[in-house]
């Protein structure tokens, strides 16, 4: 039904059509409250006077069951005085408490006694990378806060149960009134006594002293996929705290290090590895024996090996995380110079030298003399 002829002329106030949806006098009003607003306009008391009308107006149709009174009579409220300002409602609060819900991410105000995740939760791994290779399981001990056995979560001893609250009839919230120079505000706010879950306990459980979980100690089985690396972090769904008031447990998060290996350097998903050989080898080439994740492979070297060369062996590296193969496995080579040589292996390397042509250092003291002497 139309409204009758607009008598207090709310929708006048708000600028909007007697046909105007919630939405559109939602927005109005906040435009007009911001115009209007007294720190908007210092020393205006017209301005001020503006604003009280607004708030108001939108105290009466901003609540769809006193609007609609308004439509079909011509004013709200039990008696002829009609609907005064912010009397059992807060339109001011509303705006603003929608304006901190759009910037702190909110949707509906959260209750206290509403379900919550319970926290999650983190702990260390050491592993070696051939367990990072191949993949393991490891038994990761946790502190973590669980329902109560005793009293199945309640928080009150078996036998009895929680009461509503005195203080707030069960809602876990009360409202809290203050006079301003621009009106009554109320304001809601959780209840000092229950602590917002409208709930009391006469006969708290003596195990988790009424709070229906307890800290405990439990092994969990962590399966590790093969190709982690130092720094993954691996989630264990449901691994940590409880939820609250029915709501799901928290998450564990394990962080894996992989400890260092004697054989192998890791980058990424490729292996490094060395392969010493002697000079006579890397001269004439050989046959060598390198260390892999798989076992001893064989590699032939041709002659004239350097040190420092390299040689890669496809797929015999770290398995890729996320499937997809192995990396390679990375050999260097080294070649081991002796320091210590017997007189006959002396003869023969001087020789050798000779017959190239490569001039080396006398190895004898009468040697060095007679070159000193000449």
């Amino acid at each position: 039904m139309a409204a009758m002829d607009d008598p207090k002329g709310y929708y006048r106030l708000l600028e909007v059509p007697p046909g105007a949806s919630q939405e559109e006098i939602k927005k109005s009003y906040r435009r007009l409250a911001r115009t209007y607003h007294p720190d908007a306009n210092p020393g205006n008391p017209e301005a001020e006077e503006h604003f009280k009308l607004v708030n108001e107006a939108y105290a009466v149709l901003g609540d769809p069951e006193k609007r609609d009174q308004y439509d079909r009579f011509g004013t709200v409220g039990n008696g002829a005085g009609g609907y005064g300002p912010f009397r059992g409602q807060d339109p001011f609060s509303d705006m603003f408490g929608d304006l901190f819900e759009t910037f702190m991410g909110g949707g509906q105000r959260a209750r206290a006694n509403a379900p919550r995740q319970g926290s999650d939760l983190e702990a260390e791994v050491r592993i070696s990378l051939r367990e990072a290779a191949t993949g393991t399981t490891r038994k990761v001990a946790v502190s973590r806060r669980e329902q109560c056995e005793r009293c199945g979560g309640t928080g009150a001893e078996p036998g009895t149960k929680a009461e509503n609250c005195p203080n707030c009839g069960g809602r876990g919230q009360v409202e809290q009134s203050a006079r301003t120079p621009f009106g009554q505000f109320v304001t809601v706010v959780p209840c000092t006594r229950c602590g917002g879950t409208g709930r009391v306990l006469s006969n708290p459980c003596r195990d988790c002293s009424g709070q229906g979980q307890k800290r405990t100690r439990r092994e969990i089985e962590v399966r590790i996929p093969s190709g982690v690396d130092t720094g993954n972090r691996l989630r264990v769904n449901g691994g940590g705290d409880a939820g609250i008031n029915g709501g799901p447990p928290g998450d564990l998060f394990v962080h894996i290090e992989v400890e260092p290996d004697p054989f192998f350097i890791r980058d990424g998903n490729d292996l490094h590895t060395q392969a010493v050989i002697s000079f006579p080898q890397a001269v004439l080439g050989c046959q060598v024996e390198i260390p892999s994740l798989d076992g001893a492979e064989k590699k032939d070297l041709p002659p004239g090996t350097r040190p420092g060369d390299t040689f890669r062996l496809k797929g015999k590296g770290m398995p890729r995380l996320r499937g997809g193969g192995r990396g390679d496995l990375i050999v260097h080579v080294d070649v081991d110079i002796p320091k210590n040589l017997t007189e006959k292996a002396r003869h023969l390397v001087e020789e050798l030298a000779e017959e190239m042509g490569t001039p080396v250092q006398p190895s004898g003291f009468l040697d060095r003399l007679k070159t000193w002497l000449s």
